[in-house]
């Protein structure tokens, strides 16, 4: 009955995901946001995505021209949204088992999410890019847009995060210079509001990799601050992977860029 529960809880969470995201696409650069529904699976396209997922596929820079409309369809209609809601009900259900104890909290267990297609999607600026290489100077005017829509299998991860007692910090790669404002008033407008910290990098971290940069954030967190990181979300492997990366980490699906 459980594993019904969820099931049915991703379903709903895909739908409305779709309907809530369907009409941003448009305001990405004015592109139509209608895309008809892609039939069947691409056998390629699709080893390909299980590749990327499992961090098989590393430093690839776009995807596959071939595989444009796979993942495109993908995105839009439903699977992806249906994925993340999966993996949203299994850190939910691994968060009950460890939250802290009523009454006997230290404040000091906490999560790490990501930011960028973790929190807030980025999909809408990808699919008129035809999922291109990054190009940080049109991102960052994307960004500047405040128009990201929240994920909603997120919102509604993060707000049972804070409802359980934990500690919730969000770490990006997002310059804190040029990005900052913009981002906390995006993060508060798609309904992320109460967040412990929102952690971006600074100049003393331009140019490591995310992996050095999060590191270094985390150990922070754990070696200086004392908290306990009881799990940790991130799209790219470079979120989970490195320095105090948590007791469990939970990879949301992204077929749509590559971070290292």
């Amino acid at each position: 009955m459980a594993a019904r529960s969820m099931m049915m809880t991703s379903a709903r969470l895909a739908t409305l995901a779709v309907a809530l995201v369907l009409p941003w696409l448009e305001a990405a650069e004015g592109a139509p946001w209608f895309w008809p529904p892609i039939s069947g699976d691409d056998p390629y396209c699709l080893t390909w995505r299980v590749m990327v997922e499992a961090n098989n596929a590393k430093g690839w820079r776009a995807v596959p021209a071939q595989c444009v409309g796979y993942v495109r369809g993908y995105m839009a209609w439903g699977q992806y949204y249906r994925d993340v809601g999966a993996v949203a009900e299994e850190a939910a259900a691994y968060a009950a088992q460890v939250a802290p104890p009523a009454g006997g909290d230290d404040g000091r267990d906490a999560w790490v999410l990501d930011v960028d297609d973790t929190c807030l999607s980025n999909q809408p600026y990808y699919q008129v890019k035809q999922f291109g290489a990054y190009d940080p100077v049109a991102f960052r005017a994307w960004a500047s847009r405040e128009i990201c829509p929240g994920i909603p299998a997120m919102q509604w991860l993060f707000q049972t995060l804070r409802s359980r007692g934990f500690r919730v910090f969000l770490v990006t790669g997002r310059d804190e210079e040029t990005l900052g404002s913009c981002t906390a008033a995006n993060l508060a407008a798609a309904g992320f509001s109460g967040y412990d910290r929102l952690i971006m990098r600074g100049a003393l971290y331009r140019g490591q990799s995310s992996v050095a940069f999060k590191s270094a954030v985390r150990r922070q967190l754990v070696e200086e601050q004392g908290y306990r990181i009881r799990g940790n979300v991130g799209d790219q492997w470079s979120d989970l992977q490195g320095d105090c990366a948590g007791d469990r980490v939970f990879k949301v699906p992204n077929p749509m860029y590559f971070v290292p």
